[in-house]
């Protein structure tokens, strides 16, 4: 049987406009005899043009995805010892900063066959001792934040929304990033947009919670403050630099066709009929609009003769794009969480039960289990999609027979 085989098209999404934004900085810092820094013009301008694209309020540029949620988290202003509840399927960026500003990560689990969680997974990990909610969309898939935020509000608990990995997608018509308190977003190379190898945005709608990200974000510097006033909180230096935000500028001009030429491909596969195959099922939540950073799918094994990694493999030697597991995903899985490697904030906690605690998360180990994730991006064409397409259904018919 002969292989079909394909080489992945590589996405094209620096061009000569970042090359000019940037030689235009490197220009003005020559005529001027100064370096560029940080907090300027260009990274408020990056601010204010990224708070646009949601429709409106404050955005602060940072220099990670993994610092925009520690900022946005440190604004909040814990308690020591706080447990926050936290997606149990997630970057270990996205839960590290939780542990690093001494409160306690309670991961909550996925709804069944998703990897985001529902409002009755939050609900079961609420204790007395719950004092916020971060909640990671998972590769561009929206999580319920409606119901999400009921629960939130009955508890009274601050929601953080980390979409490092869904930019501008949207569940029931509303701009995730847009429901909680605050927002982290990633920009590095990798993400839908970027600026440069790091970056990240903190946003909210609220002033004053803009303030006090902004002081987070740079050592607790006393910004929108009486004259005279000095550092007031013990945080880090999170700045993005102008080199950042002048190449984020350019690439927020991109992000919405990015995202729409995405859905796109999206559609492209599923009307070839990826959702008929033998092999696979398209999950999604009919109420959100997915940005795909990538595209979660099913392996359907009570149709198949063989195992999932036997089919991931199939699909791999020809070519395309997959991860086979996201187990990295699953950062109480890893030894900094299971061992509790670093002991505090764990073993100084007045309850010390934490440093033994174990959270059984079943619907995300499931669901890691009998999903893939397909890499796509916006650079596919129709040839593409008809080449996945014939992968898929040789690598199918291979291991039916």
């Amino acid at each position: 049987m002969a292989i079909t085989t394909w080489t992945f098209p590589t996405r094209h999404s620096f061009g000569e406009e970042e090359k000019t934004a940037l030689m235009r900085l490197c220009d003005q810092a020559i005529a001027s005899g100064n370096t560029p820094g940080y907090n300027g013009p260009e990274e408020e301008a990056f601010g204010k043009e990224f708070a646009a694209l949601l429709g409106g309020g404050y955005a602060d540029g940072v220099n990670s995805g993994t610092n925009a949620l520690y900022v946005a988290l440190r604004a909040l202003n814990l308690p020591p010892y706080a447990e926050v509840a936290v997606s149990a399927i997630t970057d270990p960026g996205g839960m590290m900063p939780i542990a690093a500003l001494n409160c306690l990560p309670v991961p909550v689990d996925t709804m069944p066959g998703s990897y985001n969680i529902g409002p009755e997974e939050l609900e079961a990990r609420i204790t007395p001792r719950t004092r916020a909610v971060v909640v990671a969309h998972i590769g561009g898939e929206p999580a319920p934040m409606q119901e999400i935020m009921a629960v939130a509000r009955k508890h009274k608990l601050p929601v953080i929304e980390d979409c490092s990995q869904t930019h501008l997608a949207s569940v029931g018509g509303q701009l995730v990033g847009t429901f909680g308190a605050a927002a982290a977003f990633s920009f590095m190379f990798g993400k839908l947009a970027c600026v440069g190898g790091q970056g990240g945005v903190v946003y909210t709608r609220d002033e004053e919670m803009y303030w006090r990200i902004r002081r987070a974000a740079d050592r607790g510097k006393p910004f929108n403050r009486p004259a005279g006033a000095s550092n007031e909180l013990v945080a880090i230096n999170c700045n993005m630099d102008e080199f950042q935000a002048v190449i984020g500028r350019v690439q927020l001009k991109k992000l919405a066709d990015i995202v729409h030429r995405r859905q796109a491909v999206a559609a492209m596969l599923r009307e070839r009929g990826l959702g008929e195959l033998r092999s696979v099922a398209i999950p999604q939540d009919a109420a959100a609009d997915c940005c795909y950073w990538f595209w979660r799918l099913r392996f359907r094994q009570e149709s198949m003769p063989c195992r999932k990694a036997e089919f991931c493999a199939a699909l791999a030697k020809r070519g395309l794009p997959i991860n086979p597991e996201y187990s990295g995903a699953l950062p109480a899985r890893q030894d900094w969480f299971r061992h509790r490697s670093d002991s505090h904030p764990w073993t100084s906690a007045p309850d010390k039960t934490c440093g033994s605690r174990d959270y059984p998360t079943p619907n995300a180990d499931t669901t890691v289990a009998s999903h893939f994730n397909l890499m796509i991006n916006e650079a596919f064409t129709a040839k593409d999609a008809d080449q996945a397409m014939a992968i898929f259904r040789e690598a199918e018919q291979e291991l039916c027979q």
